[in-house]
């Protein structure tokens, strides 16, 4: 099987990153793995795709740093036709390019469309991740696992949701992930909301949610393959990131910590709530984000911690999917005519 991970850039790829993970697996287990950055691909004029793709030369590695030292060397860059992959992973964070190459998070989808047209599994499914660029997508999931939210640029509409929420809530822009640019509104802070406001505002809409007293103890991950969390010998995909300060974000990107975690039947129930819809829009792995009995956030790009995961439990998740990818490949060379969307979850 040719894979191909599509990233944000080669270049800036980290070890601890999950999708390094993914590619050292698929490489071990015997496939070709590539990195692919979101600049990397040309659409050309006799219509054909084409990448710049990156691979590691090396039979065996167990080093993680090491397989990524190999793979972003500039004598291992290879332009290959992207109907030559079997199957292509979407692994990039629109948030990442946000500021600097706006266009990259669009331009990712888009080519994530084409290879799909193409006749290449990719996941999770492009079309549907091209709904998912804005937080928006989050409100179309079932009501009663989500937080109560408003989203607007209206300061009034603001100030008085913040009211009847008791004063308290948290308040984040409506593109971007990783916890920046979240404000957690108080009574220390509401004489700042007005500015808070004007700061997010000034670079689209406002998210506002309620505050949720179960998240000074943190925030869940839970990874979802295929509508059903992952599970590997009876454990479950998931752990428990905790806030190593003050600061309302418990995201490991800043300085959270990960810890054991117990799956619930409130937890199971969620994720229940959310399949039909994480299977007809054709993701294939995501992280939900949970505190207390709301989910937060539902990552469908790029959801990281499978080195956590194996730190906590000692098991390795990531086998399971690269051989869920497998499974996918072989319908495909028998049913070559499902849809890509139908394909993801299958």
């Amino acid at each position: 099987m040719k894979i191909g991970f599509v990233v944000n850039d080669v270049a800036t790829e980290k070890s601890v990153y999950t999708t390094t993970r993914l590619a050292m697996t698929a490489h071990r287990m015997g496939h070709e793995a590539y990195h692919m950055g979101i600049g990397d691909f040309a659409y050309e004029a006799d219509g054909s795709l084409s990448a710049r793709a990156r691979t590691a030369s090396s039979k065996s590695y167990k080093s993680l740093e090491r397989y990524l030292a190999d793979v972003q060397k500039p004598d291992v860059e290879q332009r290959l036709r992207v109907d030559e992959f079997d199957v292509v992973m979407l692994r990039f964070d629109p948030a990442d390019d946000a500021e600097e190459n706006p266009w990259a998070g669009n331009a990712g989808v888009a080519f994530g469309q084409l290879f799909a047209a193409a006749g290449v599994l990719v996941v999770n499914d492009p079309t549907s991740l091209a709904n998912a660029l804005s937080k928006a997508y989050f409100q179309h999931f079932p009501e009663i696992v989500r937080p109560r939210t408003l989203i607007c640029r209206d300061e009034e509409m603001i100030e008085q949701f913040v009211a009847d929420l008791g004063g308290r809530a948290v308040l984040k822009p409506l593109q971007g992930s990783g916890g920046s640019g979240v404000f957690l509104v108080n009574s220390k802070e509401s004489p700042n909301l007005s500015q808070i406001i004007e700061a997010i505002s000034r670079d689209g809409y406002v998210v506002t949610q309620e505050y949720l007293p179960e998240a000074k103890d943190g925030d869940i991950r839970m990874f979802v393959m295929n509508g059903r969390p992952l599970e590997v010998d009876g454990q479950v995909a998931a752990f428990r990131r905790v806030s190593q300060s003050d600061d309302l974000r418990s995201n490991m990107s800043t300085g959270g910590k990960a810890q054991k975690v117990k799956i619930t039947d409130d937890m199971l129930e969620m994720v229940e709530a959310v399949r039909p819809k994480l299977i007809a829009d054709g993701m294939t792995l995501v992280g939900l984000d949970i505190v207390g009995d709301k989910l937060m956030e539902v990552n469908v790009f790029s959801p990281g911690g499978f080195g956590s995961c194996e730190q906590l439990y000692g098991i390795d998740f990531v086998p399971r999917v690269i051989e869920d990818l497998e499974r996918k490949v072989s319908v495909r060379r028998h049913y070559s005519d499902i849809p890509n969307v139908r394909l993801a979850t299958l």
